[in-house]
């Protein structure tokens, strides 16, 4: 058996509210990030503006030492909430399936409610890219139903750490 590929992540909080003492989401996503043995090189709060959110994930995906981003927050359908419409624009590909699978798994906790959420993923400049909503339950959810699955390298049949060196051919 290979040995398993780490990779380095970056979180990164949405909200007008949260500090690094109250980011009950990203404390959740720095728990399961770490358990999984990959690295965490960075950890930012922005607020929910999507021009601030633009800045810092532009800036991330430009560095060469972030193969994963994963955000909390800004996902819902309120007036603040702006995740998907900073994010969408800085996207090579979509990665739909992501957003769906996780509506699915999460109609299975919280029923219709579901719909509220517009979770997403993709990659930009062979970055992985993956917007979570603001609970720490829907972060626990993704990560360890979805996310974590697909950046593990021992995954079969398939996982997107495979796919990195062919994601900017």
């Amino acid at each position: 058996m290979s040995e398993k590929i780490k990779l380095n992540i970056a979180i990164l909080t949405i909200s007008d509210t949260r500090t690094l003492d109250s980011d009950k989401s990203g404390d959740m996503l720095y728990k399961l990030i770490d358990e999984s043995c990959h690295s965490i090189i960075e950890r930012s709060i922005v607020k929910d503006n999507i021009y601030s959110i633009r800045n810092i994930i532009s800036k991330w995906i430009d560095s060469k030492d972030i193969d994963v981003i994963v955000s909390t927050g800004g996902t819902g359908v309120t007036g603040r909430d702006g995740t998907p419409e900073a994010v969408n624009v800085l996207l090579d590909k979509k990665i739909d399936g992501f957003g769906e699978i996780f509506r699915y798994l999460s109609y299975k906790k919280i029923k219709t409610s579901t719909i509220q959420s517009r979770a997403i993923a993709g990659v930009a400049n062979s970055t992985y890219i993956f917007c979570l909503p603001g609970s720490p339950g829907a972060c626990k959810d993704a990560w360890t139903d979805i996310i974590q699955h697909q950046l593990n390298s021992d995954n079969k049949p398939c996982n997107l750490v495979e796919l990195i060196p062919r994601l900017n051919d």
